[in-house]
């Protein structure tokens, strides 16, 4: 007998699985999902303890790699990007982490996007030391991802719309690409959620979150995941989360599956103000230009809004006349804004990609994903959108 399953409708749609997918209620019938905070779990004897510590029998064994609540987290999350299997990491670069060592080898090779998050490029360098080599090009160039192929190539990897740029690559191209070479595409839907794109229904192979971002959505724990068939999952995430350890606390699995049940509301609206700002800005003498998928000035804005359900995501990226010192003086001068790098609060952040996020990389690698010294990122809230201009307004009145 397996661990049971909570019974929806077959055609159940995302708004009612965030709210009701995973496990079913414990023998107390609790309405809101129970909170599990224990390290090991009984077992009735002897002989069953064997059976399930050699996966003979599936149960909560551990809480290191099973525990209730983290399942119920691991399942919902899975139900909404349409994937069969799910695990749950300490973090979104844990999540990278576990796919390095679950899928790669020495003298395997990794092509991923040179746009991607700051402390992912580090990682996939890092890994260098162990043979695992990575190639990084342009987000955006399908050709630039078939020219890097060798023969050992394993892993695309891909970060859509991108950390800072909002760079949108064609999901659906590079999952081609990669069947074609034998190769598994993964994608880090951070920006966007499954509120707004399900990779794995465009070719993906595996879908990556820091949950610590939208999928919490209000800045208060650090959690990741990869999302992919529970063949994978079970074959090569799990017996390295069992050796490993780099969990999901139950708690930290608790505070996000809370928060994925106002995700899409949360989403739309967020993205609806980001989008509002990022034209005000653009009216802007100072800002010389702005990035944000909904903008029809976005190179891309096409393709975002057929693969991004029409929504262009709450982050947006600008630059300003003045490079360093401008940038400085807009953050500085916010009083509602929150400088911090952390995204997908309920509370709008501000930050200097390059001396923060990216502050770890060279100017060259930094130049080559074009992230400027006069770019500000802004991962938009839930204020009034009224009062974030004005608090814009107030560093960008002293560029003039």
């Amino acid at each position: 007998m397996g661990i049971a399953r909570v019974e929806l409708p077959a055609d159940a749609r995302p708004d009612t699985l965030a709210v009701r997918a995973g496990l079913p209620p414990s023998a107390w019938g609790e309405n809101s999902e129970a909170l599990f905070l224990t390290s090991s779990f009984v077992h009735p004897d002897a002989a069953t303890a064997a059976r399930r510590f050699a996966n003979e029998e599936e149960a909560f064994i551990y809480s290191r790699f099973s525990n209730p609540t983290v399942a119920m987290f691991e399942r919902r999350l899975a139900a909404l990007e349409g994937t069969s299997g799910c695990i749950a990491t300490a973090s979104g670069m844990a999540a990278i982490l576990l796919l390095v060592l679950g899928l790669l080898k020495a003298g395997d090779h990794v092509v991923c996007s040179q746009s991607v998050f700051g402390s992912t490029i580090k990682l996939f360098q890092d890994f260098e030391r162990f043979g695992v080599h990575t190639s990084f090009v342009p987000q955006t160039d399908p050709d630039a991802w078939r020219t890097a192929l060798r023969p050992e190539t394993k892993l695309l990897f891909a970060e859509t719309p991108s950390n800072p740029l909002t760079e949108v690559c064609d999901i659906a191209a590079l999952a081609d690409i990669a069947q074609r070479c034998g190769a598994q595409l993964v994608v880090d839907n951070c920006f966007c959620s499954p509120a707004l794109q399900r990779p794995a229904a465009l070719g993906a192979d595996i879908v990556m979150h820091s949950g610590t971002k939208f999928l919490d959505g209000q800045g208060r724990v650090i959690a990741g995941a990869l999302c992919a068939p529970e063949e994978l999952v079970s074959a090569r995430f799990v017996p390295v989360m069992r050796s490993a350890g780099m969990s999901l606390s139950p708690f930290n699995a608790w505070v996000v599956l809370k928060g994925l049940e106002t995700l899409a509301i949360r989403m739309q609206a967020q993205s609806a103000r980001a989008l509002e700002l990022a034209r005000w800005l653009e009216t802007q003498p100072a800002v010389e230009r702005v990035y944000h998928p909904g903008l029809a000035s976005h190179p891309q804005h096409a393709l975002a809004m057929r693969q991004q359900g029409g929504v262009g995501g709450a982050v947006l990226s600008f630059v300003l006349r003045g490079g360093r010192q401008a940038a400085f003086a807009v953050i500085d001068a916010a009083r509602i804004c929150s400088i911090t790098t952390n995204l997908g609060d309920t509370k709008t952040t501000i930050s200097h990609p390059a001396s923060t996020s990216h502050g770890r990389l060279t100017e060259e690698q930094r130049q080559a994903a074009g992230i400027t010294q006069g770019m500000v990122r802004l991962a938009v809230g839930l204020e009034d959108p009224l009062d974030l201009k004005a608090d814009l307004q107030r560093g960008l009145a002293g560029l003039a």
